[in-house]
This record gives structure tokens, C-alpha cells and sequence, in this order.
């Protein structure tokens, strides 16, 4: 069992509110990401719900028990550091083991976790190396296997793919993913990159100045954000948001349209444009254009689409998947 609720958790430093007050509730075995940008408070909501930061007010609730004031090792949860931490001079069996020989288990207990995790996590032939002998994604699956064996309520990852290149990070993006479908443990998982949070997720939650945004799944959030700042930041390639005579015609403040959602012509349409730079990738095409009267637009197509630099073209948004804001910032309903 790991359902954890935050009811007002709040954390400050010196007159500085991080984290002015929180209310989240992750359901056992769901796996929940913190997304947001660098400084947006999402690290810090970890560790206090780890207990390696303390709480200024409010309750962590496990298992519908207030942790809020107990130690680190008494709330029954693991965590997967953005470092890996290991102990150089040790191999991987007993790197994966210290926490359980600390803890006073016994040598056969020992050795059946130890046996068992790596299994999960395809570490058998590896656990008699030493770290340095190990890959980067390696590295990261023993770290993981050292928290799988303690057992916990749930796991809590801390941008743990942050080291690794970018072939490594969908690797291990999908082991990751098959260890919770596997395990069925609760995870939470903090990252600021948002295609991490789309494909991993069960539940995202959007942070920004320590303040939660938006809950919810991840084609929740990107059909239908709730405000400007989750519309900009869930979506890749950023959605564009245009104002002047296009937003009046809509009635509000500002619009958005996904770059995937502007159909292109070289005839005729709603907004014409001058191509600066087209990126040819196969699969498809992203043009970042200049809008007469508008600024800058990226515009995804699928496949090959035969434009560049310096071409004219015409842009119409797909009318039911335009995103309307009032001067907030805030999503208005209808089209």
C-alpha cells in the first residue's frame, strides 16, 4: 500500500514562501510525475514528502498516517537520486544489498532480494562488477535495485535520467515504465521535461512557483489545460499563442494552436507567413515561420513537406482545437 496526501503542505525559507501551501492526493500504485521548469519547487515537494526537507506546516499523510514530522527511515519509502551514489570499491550485489545488511538482515534474505531485483531490473550477470565498470543506464538500474529491495510504500525518483544521453534516456524511460507495471508500487517521479511526463505518467502534476497548476492525465492536460502556462509548457513543440485581430475574432484576450494542429497551404488561408527555417526529419517537418502581423509560429506537419527558406505560405488552425485565454491567462470554454 502507498497512497500518500498532502493536505496544506507548506515549506518556507526565511520570509521566502517555496512552497505556500499544497493539497494532492496520489492513489496507491499510480505513478505520478512533477513536471515543471528549473526552480519551480518540484524537487523540494519530493524531499519533503522523503522527509529530507522539513515541513514549515501542514500534513503528509501514508497509508492515511501523518509522516509529516517523522524521520526519513520511518515513512517506508525509497528514492532514486538524480546521482547515482554508489560505493566505487563495492560490487553491484553488495551496492544493492548495503541498505538491507545495514538494517541487520539476515546473509539468505539478503541474497534472495538481491537475486530478485536484479532479475527485474537484468542486473544478474553484472552483480560481481564494480560500478566503474558499468554504463551509465547500468549505474541507474543499481540504484534502483538498491531501492527495490527495501520494499517500499512507494518509490520516489528525483531526475534520474538527467546524466544519461539522450539514447539512454528512452531506454530507461521504458524500463522505468515496465518496473512500475510490474511492481505496481506507487512512484513519483520528478522531471522538467515534459515528453518524460507524457510518456510516463499514470498522473501529472504541473508546478510552478512551488504552486500546483493542473492534475490530471496526460491527454487531460494537453487537450485541455487550464490555464496559459500548462497549455505552453505541456506540448512538444510549444504551442503558439497569437493575439491582435485573430484573438478578437475569437472573442478573448489570446489564443492558442498547437504547431500540429495549422493545416498549410501555399494557396490560400487564415494567416500568411514567410518560412525562416524548415527542419526535414522524415516522419515530418517543423517549419518556423514568420506570421504577417503575428511574429514567430512553428508549424509540425507530418511526412516530407517540400518548403523552405523564404517560401510562402498559409496557415489555418483547426477550429475545434483552438485554446482561448482571458487577459489571466486562464482557459475559456467553447471555440
Amino acid at each position: 500500500m502507498g497512497a500518500i496526501r498532502l493536505e496544506k503542505v507548506k515549506k518556507t525559507f526565511g520570509t521566502l514562501d517555496v512552497i505556500p501551501g499544497v493539497d494532492l492526493d496520489i492513489n496507491d500504485g499510480e505513478f505520478v510525475v512533477f513536471v515543471g521548469p528549473s526552480g519551480c519547487g518540484k524537487s523540494t515537494l519530493l524531499r519533503l514528502i522523503a522527509g529530507l526537507e522539513d515541513v514549515t506546516d501542514g500534513k503528509i499523510l501514508i497509508n492515511g498516517t501523518d509522516v509529516a514530522n517523522e524521520a526519513p527511515a520511518k515513512r517506508g519509502l525509497s528514492m532514486v537520486f538524480q546521482s547515482y551514489a554508489l560505493y566505487p570499491h563495492m560490487t553491484v550485489y553488495n551496492n544493492i544489498a548495503f541498505g538491507l545488511k545495514m538494517a541487520g538482515e539476515s546473509k539468505d534474505v539478503i541474497d534472495e532480494k538481491v537475486q530478485s531485483a536484479a532479475k527485474i531490473l537484468n542486473l544478474t550477470d553484472y552483480l560481481e562488477r564494480r560500478p566503474g565498470a558499468l554504463s551509465g543506464g547500468q549505474r541507474q538500474r543499481v540504484a534502483i535495485g538498491r531501492a527495490i529491495v527495501r520494499n517500499p510504500a512507494a518509490f520516489l525518483f528525483d531526475e534520474p535520467l538527467s546524466n544519461l544521453d539522450a539514447a539512454l534516456r528512452v531506454n530507461m524511460r521504458l524500463e522505468i515504465t515496465g518496473l512500475h507495471q510490474e511492481l505496481k508500487t506507487t512512484m513519483i517521479y520528478v522531471t522538467h521535461d515534459q515528453v518524460e511526463a507524457m510518456t510516463m505518467a499514470d498522473k501529472i502534476v504541473v508546478l510552478q512557483a512551488g504552486r500546483v497548476e493542473q492534475v490530471g492525465k496526460p491527454m487531460d492536460l494537453y487537450s485541455n489545460p487550464a490555464n496559459k502556462f500548462v497549455a505552453g509548457f505541456i506540448g512538444s513543440p510549444k504551442m503558439n499563442f497569437l493575439g491582435g485581430d485573430i484573438a478578437a475574432k475569437h472573442d478573448c484576450h489570446e489564443i492558442g494552436v498547437r504547431p500540429e494542429h495549422l493545416a498549410v497551404s501555399t494557396e490560400s488561408g487564415e494567416i500568411a507567413a514567410t518560412v525562416k527555417i524548415a527542419e526535414h526529419l522524415g516522419a515530418e517537418t517543423y517549419l518556423h515561420v514568420e506570421a504577417d502581423g503575428l511574429g514567430p509560429m512553428t508549424v509540425r506537419a507530418t511526412g516530407e513537406v517540400d518548403l523552405g527558406e523564404n517560401d510562402r505560405i498559409f496557415l489555418t488552425p483547426e477550429q475545434d482545437r483552438i485554446h482561448r485565454f482571458d487577459q489571466h491567462g486562464l482557459t475559456l470554454s467553447g471555440a
